[in-house]
């Protein structure tokens, strides 16, 4: 439904209608909520509308004029194929006061509005008005106890409309009702962002892998070698002793072919794991100036540049880095500690990847809070710059929040550490 038109008058309130006969519940939404009936004599159902009422004074006015000017529709009488109405007589000036309890008396004024369904029945539009930067905050008045815990209200809470229903409001979104209530509206997002830590530059990789893996091969074609000058082992003796029949020269080939056809993959890998093992990782720290941001979401593209998981010194492993033709067995299964770590648990703010040449960073913290830097530390991962004789690397930036369609984005220069040798982290790495 097209929803870019005041929500009063007859004409208005019977597309409404008409939209809630053809789809039910589905309409609802934090502009729109639909009962199907109601008893205006009964303190739960009082308590409903004003829970409604409550929930819609106390959104968001950029979020909410983006649907019928602004104004928050209660319909009562109408479900999923029919619009049954409720009996006729409520009188506006009756059902105001029975909620006024609940409301206080600097609550804003709602409308009110009928639609006759037949000579006993209507259909009911509670109305209320657009929220307004300037605004404070409106809190329930009274404590209401129903039989469904859905239904109770408590005397000071503060309740906001959720996507389709209304509820509690959570700390971020009090403090936003603070900065309503301070009468300019949100300022505009304004971060900072700072690098902990450095983009790296390395000379020699590929050489380096080249290197390895060269040496890796020639050491397995020597042991083929020799191994077919060697006598077999008596197959009897190696049972005896809890051994397994030795590969023919045959299977060893084809070991080595395998493991040449997957050499660049291994190569990119053992690439990886040597670089997260012997450098610094970069860590940021993000701070919002005067600006509460709700469940962000940060993306930084590092351009011409590769990320890499961070490892800690202790994790390095010859044999990550080359991949051996020949796993070597063991008896038991060893455990990938990597696999169950906090990084891949679907909460964890913080992500990375390369995309096209790039490096791309993806923060999504809880909030980020006025004033206070939120860091996230260096134990992630680690940044290479691809060109090397790059005196700094350009950085862009884009930030969204939720319930906020805008965008806010910037470029920055991150400095780079001096060049140093791939040589070099392999002895950091593995010299003992």
């Amino acid at each position: 439904m097209d929803t870019d038109f005041t929500p009063l008058g007859e004409r208005a309130h019977r597309k409404i209608l008409e939209h809630i006969r053809t789809n039910g519940d589905e309409v609802e939404t934090y502009y729109l909520e639909v009962k199907s009936d109601l008893d205006l004599e009964a303190r739960v159902d009082i308590a409903k509308i004003a829970k409604f009422l409550l929930g819609a004074a106390n959104r968001d006015p950029e979020q909410a004029a983006r649907h019928f000017h602004g104004y928050a529709v209660l319909v009562i009488g109408a479900q999923q194929g029919q619009i049954n109405g409720v009996a006729r007589g409520v009188e506006p000036h009756d059902l105001e006061n029975k909620l006024r309890p609940y409301l206080g008396p600097t609550f804003p004024s709602f409308e009110f509005g009928r639609v006759p369904i037949d000579d006993d029945r209507e259909a009911l539009f509670i109305v209320a008005p657009p929220p307004e930067d300037g605004q404070p905050m409106f809190p329930c008045h009274r404590n209401f106890q129903g039989n469904r815990r859905q239904d109770n209200l408590t005397d000071g809470a503060i309740y906001v409309r959720g996507s389709s229903n209304t509820r509690l409001a959570r700390s971020g979104e009090i403090l936003r009702l603070i900065e309503r209530g301070q009468g300019s509206g949100k300022p505009p997002i304004d971060i900072a962002i700072d690098l902990i830590g450095t983009v790296h530059r390395v000379s020699h990789i590929s050489d380096v892998m080249d290197y390895l893996y060269s040496q890796k091969e020639q050491g397995y074609i020597d042991r083929l070698e020799s191994s077919q000058e060697q006598p077999a082992l008596d197959p009897i003796v190696l049972r005896a002793v809890g051994g397994s029949e030795p590969l023919t020269p045959e299977q060893k080939a084809a070991r080595l072919e395998n493991w040449r056809k997957n050499k660049e993959e291994n190569m990119a890998e053992g690439r990886d794991h040597l670089l997260g093992v012997a450098l610094e990782g970069l860590g940021l720290r993000i701070t919002s100036h005067n600006r509460y941001i709700t469940k962000p979401h940060l993306s930084l593209t590092f351009h011409n540049c590769m990320v890499v998981d961070y490892l800690e010194p202790e994790d390095a492993d010859r044999g990550k880095l080359v991949k051996p033709v020949m796993e070597p067995r063991s008896r038991f299964p060893q455990l990938d500690y990597s696999a169950i770590s906090p990084r891949n648990l679907a909460s964890y703010p913080v992500t990375w990847s390369n995309t096209g040449g790039n490096a791309e960073i993806h923060l999504t913290p809880e909030a980020f809070r006025p004033n206070t830097p939120e860091e996230f530390d260096q134990d992630d991962y680690v940044i290479v710059a691809r060109d090397l004789s790059s005196e700094h690397i350009e950085v862009t930036w884009r930030l969204t929040e939720a319930g906020n369609d805008e965008e806010t984005s910037g470029t920055f220069t991150a400095p780079v550490s001096e060049v140093v040798h791939m040589v070099e982290l392999f002895g950091k790495a593995f010299s003992s």
